[in-house]
């Protein structure tokens, strides 16, 4: 079967779709992306991740290359063509293609919109037995909360995750504090039974797994904390996981080689993860 992807208004071979040389998000990395989740053949949190796309857009000044109800109606052509059922779409939104200058064009651009989209496997309530994260020194600029495709620092603690066999990376700030994972918000459980992720600044994305969770937690009658934890904080705790789009709810079972609680997923984890796979599948949270 074809596979397609979208570019500039045209669905065109995957194999070969391209993108000017001269586009600033090539060569800039001047633009902003998203990731939504689709399970069934419905999206997640469609509406909430196309607002983050309008304000990643807006604090970069680059104008929507298309409106919302033409946006929707592209994603799922595209999961049409491609017969998507369970995977995820991604959205990406450059200021377009202009002679290589750091400054905005001064003569107007279209901005380029390019989508495609990834198969992947259902994402069950199996939490499995967890995963290991590598602590990484936050190296990035002070405006995490835009989802911008400059995502080298993030690239470079992945890997460093990767070859010290952990799987995902949590990125610790000059105060000793964690912002976030490499491409995944950060949770932990304290020993006191307090869930705790960081507040949504400028040091973080403000995930819509995250948010989604938020609700859950608060109907499940968790006791919720925003604020800063820190790595010393976060190996001592009873439970820690994961966030996004992609990982839905995961369960952290090492840091630095050192377990967390008893080195086993957890059942707050267990739980979160239950009520969102079931939110996944009805788009309802817990009554």
């Amino acid at each position: 079967m074809a596979r397609y992807a979208y570019v500039n208004g045209r669905y065109v071979d995957h194999r070969l779709a391209k993108v000017h040389v001269e586009d600033r998000g090539y060569q800039l990395a001047d633009g902003v992306y998203e990731v939504v989740g689709v399970r069934d053949g419905k999206l997640i949190d469609e509406t909430p991740h196309l607002d983050r796309l309008d304000r990643s857009l807006k604090e970069l000044r680059i104008a929507a290359p298309v409106s919302r109800k033409t946006l929707t109606f592209v994603i799922r052509e595209l999961m049409r063509r491609n017969r998507l059922r369970d995977g995820l779409i991604y959205m990406q939104v450059t200021r377009g293609v202009a002679r290589r200058d750091h400054a905005f064009p001064t003569i107007p651009v279209k901005p380029a919109l390019v989508l495609t989209t990834k198969n992947t496997k259902p994402v069950g309530i199996d939490v499995g037995p967890g995963i290991a994260i590598k602590s990484q020194r936050d190296i990035r600029w002070e405006r995490c909360d835009i989802k911008t495709v400059a995502l080298l620092p993030n690239v470079l603690a992945k890997q460093a995750a990767r070859e010290s066999g952990a799987y995902e990376a949590w990125l610790v700030d000059s105060a000793g504090c964690v912002t976030e994972g490499a491409s995944t918000n950060a949770w932990i459980v304290t020993r006191d039974g307090e869930l705790v992720t960081r507040q949504t600044d400028n040091g973080i994305l403000a995930g819509i797994t995250r948010g989604t969770l938020k609700s859950i937690a608060d109907t499940l009658q968790l006791k919720l904390v925003e604020r800063p934890f820190s790595l010393t904080e976060a190996k001592q705790a009873r439970e820690a996981f994961i966030t996004s789009a992609t990982s839905f709810v995961t369960p952290v079972v090492k840091i630095d080689g050192e377990p967390v609680g008893d080195g086993k997923p957890g059942p707050t984890a267990r739980r979160l993860r239950e009520e969102y796979v079931r939110f996944a599948d009805t788009g309802e949270a817990v009554a």
